[in-house]
């Protein structure tokens, strides 16, 4: 595949980066057959570590096509941090618009270049007790469905391993295994065409996550919860049960 994409700063960012990647880091590396030769796509990512990024990186990186990640637009404007941003062409997400579609306008025009854009769905590490991916949200789904691009499901584990999520310190010995696994493209040719109302970003969505808890269903060796865990109902039952509980206080202060 052709690297002439990639530039001076990616290079040099893998430069940086891979040796230490190499040393703490056995690899399982699979489906990379699956990654688009030429054109833009979509790598819609599982998250479970903040190692992970740097692991997944070294893969695709390794395919020739590199990822372009999403990230604050803010970051772009610091000092030698949005040097390094702009110059790797990473895609800067403007949260402030009011326009869902423009706050991806960028991460759009780089697939329409024929760039790979890297969306991790679920927004941020995943909350699930066991590591499997969460509920994601729309903004993959989005892209794809205005730039009818592929969609990529790659799963990955093993980073997890060496930098547990919101752990400190790296369990560094015994040396862990990065599993990455690409599978084909997502197929969502059935949203063609769609209005992309809620419901249907909801669904095109929920498609693209079971697409990548299958695959690490295979790395794992073990089957996923049969719902995946939704942050978002179990903030709801946690401020149930919290009014619950401090009604049930009040009553019982009430009735002494």
């Amino acid at each position: 595949m052709s690297r002439r994409r990639i530039g001076f700063w990616y290079r040099f960012a893998a430069v940086l980066c891979k040796p230490p990647l190499v040393v703490l880091i056995k690899r399982d590396w699979r489906g990379m057959e699956n990654i688009p030769a030429a054109g833009g796509f979509i790598t819609a990512v599982n998250h479970n570590s903040h190692v992970d990024p740097f692991a997944y990186a070294h893969y695709q990186y390794n395919t020739g096509r590199v990822p372009r990640f999403l990230a604050k637009a803010a970051l772009f404007k610091k000092g030698f941090v949005g040097a390094a941003m702009r110059g790797t062409g990473q895609i800067p997400v403007y949260r402030e618009s009011t326009d869902a579609l423009s706050a991806f306008r960028a991460a759009i025009d780089a697939v329409e270049r024929g760039e790979c854009v890297a969306f991790y769905p679920e927004g941020t590490l995943t909350r699930d007790p066991d590591g499997w991916p969460m509920t994601g949200k729309t903004g993959a789904a989005r892209v794809a469905l205005q730039t009818k691009c592929p969609v990529i499901p790659v799963a990955q584990w093993g980073a997890n391993e060496l930098l547990p999520p919101y752990a400190k310190k790296p369990n560094i010995l015994p040396r862990k295994t990065s599993h990455v696994l690409a599978g084909p493209p997502v197929d969502l040719s059935s949203f063609y065409g769609k209005e992309m109302s809620p419901d249907v970003l909801k669904e095109a969505t929920e498609v693209i996550m079971a697409a990548i808890t299958t695959l690490l269903e295979e790395l794992r060796g073990e089957k996923a919860p049969e719902k995946p865990y939704d942050p978002r109902t179990v903030r709801i039952e946690q401020r149930r049960r919290a009014a619950a509980k401090q009604k049930a206080q009040q009553e019982e202060g009430q009735g002494a």
